[in-house]
């Protein structure tokens, strides 16, 4: 187990069972914009994805993390040092989200929280470096890049309606990020990616 996604994951689900039980830490750590505005508390534009809405959020979110991590942070930390993943996931947190806070800065309202944006960067790094990976969705082997695909078309869709409660720009802005970030730490990954395109057999 690569130990920063071991610290991460153990992080997450530590502070958001934790904040399950506990409204005066999840009102202090969830990203809402006029705390940021008023009272410069940027800490939340991390903090926020520490927590979760439910255990089936957290749970998600973290086995996606986990099969997806385990197999990135020896490729980012390969070139970028020790801390290459924690910092990836770090920018990943915090650029998913700096729309959705722009956005809504003065919104008493509005309130936003979970690794997904996060999560979707370290898929969309991985995506970058096998394509035609399978991956299980709902039990159903998908290629990683029709999964991509898809993806991204429901997240435009959604985010387009303004229905519900997910933050559909926060899952596009950071699968934006993972794949720019995994193309600039390692630009080589690009003329990979394209040649793996071609070859939908491998």
């Amino acid at each position: 187990m690569p130990i920063t996604l071991l610290i991460i994951l153990a992080a997450t689900c530590i502070v958001s069972f934790m904040a399950f039980n506990n409204r005066r830490m999840f009102d202090d750590l969830i990203l809402w914009p006029p705390a940021i505005e008023r009272k410069h508390e940027y800490y939340r534009l991390v903090t926020y994805g520490l927590l979760h809405a439910d255990p089936m959020h957290l749970l998600f979110n973290m086995i996606t993390l986990y099969f997806f991590g385990r197999v990135m942070e020896p490729l980012y930390n390969a070139t970028l040092g020790p801390f290459g993943f924690g910092l990836f996931y770090l920018g990943g947190l915090i650029v998913s989200i700096l729309p959705t806070y722009l956005k809504n800065r003065r919104n008493m309202n509005y309130r936003s929280l979970g690794s997904s944006g996060a999560v979707s960067a370290v898929l969309f790094g991985f995506v970058m470096y096998a394509p035609w990976t399978r991956i299980l969705v709902f039990v159903i082997p998908v290629p990683a890049i029709i999964y991509a695909v898809l993806y991204v078309g429901y997240s435009i869709y959604m985010d387009q309606r303004g229905q519900g409660n997910v933050n559909h720009s926060a899952h596009l802005w950071g699968a934006g990020y993972g794949v720019l970030f995994t193309i600039l730490a390692n630009p080589g990954v690009l003329p990979h990616f394209l040649g793996a395109l071609s070859q939908p057999g491998t």
